[in-house]
């Protein structure tokens, strides 16, 4: 992972930002709910697995499986990066524990993946990305695997970069600035809108470019992680970026 680039100077003796031209996405818990839509893929999946591989949960839960990923995270931490690939790992390990067929873990996965892309939009989402793609250029940066196309917002994106696909995920500033470069714009001209302080807000600030914390839960920032702005949907970062103008 590349070093963090230091957040741009604030205050009323640093330079004149450049005008906006683009903003970047998050999609997870920015542009739809996450939990729900977790919940019923590993439901289905589980489901799945007790009729195509009962051994397999026979000797685990659903909470069990999870714990599964969790330890291979902290042995493999590049698995952190590739969410699909961690989630093939542990099956098929947990497959090769109990003797079930391997054959299975790839219409098992995608059988998750496609669960896994079955989202219910905020309500916001598609009147506020039309909104917005009328005056800027629009894209996604996530550290998930979720099918745009599936999920019918692909063609609001000039760009949409996935971690596991790219290499590296956030916060490495790489992966806001391969978005960046996709569409041309400098980072000092694009904003970047996510849910994680750490991951979106601070990542992004840390890469260049302004950040807009999406608060659609009434959390608080973190005591040191500084936004940009702060909206609770796409209407309100549709009325911050136009008071940027």
């Amino acid at each position: 992972m590349k070093p963090p680039a230091s957040p741009p100077p604030t205050g009323p003796h640093a330079p004149a930002r450049p005008p906006i031209e683009a903003v970047l996405f998050d999609l997870d818990d920015t542009l739809w709910a996450i939990e729900p839509v977790l919940l019923r893929a590993e439901g289905l999946l589980y489901d799945w697995l007790r009729q195509h591989a009962p051994r397999v949960t026979a000797a685990h839960t659903i909470a069990s499986l999870r714990e599964r990923r969790m330890a291979l995270i902290k042995s493999d931490p590049a698995l952190r990066i590739d969410l699909w690939k961690l989630r093939h790992t542990a099956l098929s390990q947990v497959f090769r524990e109990h003797g079930e067929d391997l054959a299975l873990v790839e219409p098992a996965m995608a059988l998750f993946s496609e669960a896994r892309s079955t989202v219910t939009l905020f309500d916001d989402v598609e009147p506020g990305l039309l909104r917005l793609k009328d005056k800027l250029t629009l894209g996604s940066v996530s550290n998930g695997f979720a099918d745009l196309e599936r999920i019918g917002l692909a063609g609001h994106f000039g760009v949409s970069i996935a971690a596991h696909r790219f290499g590296t995920a956030k916060p490495d500033p790489a992966i806001f600035h391969a978005a960046c470069a996709a569409l041309q714009v400098a980072p000092g001209a694009t904003v970047y809108v996510g849910d994680d302080p750490l991951l979106d807000v601070q990542g992004a600030r840390q890469a260049g470019l302004r950040a807009v914390w999406m608060n659609r839960f009434d959390r608080t920032l973190p005591e040191g992680i500084v936004a940009d702005a702060i909206c609770r949907d796409l209407h309100e970062l549709h009325d911050w970026l136009q008071s940027q103008a």
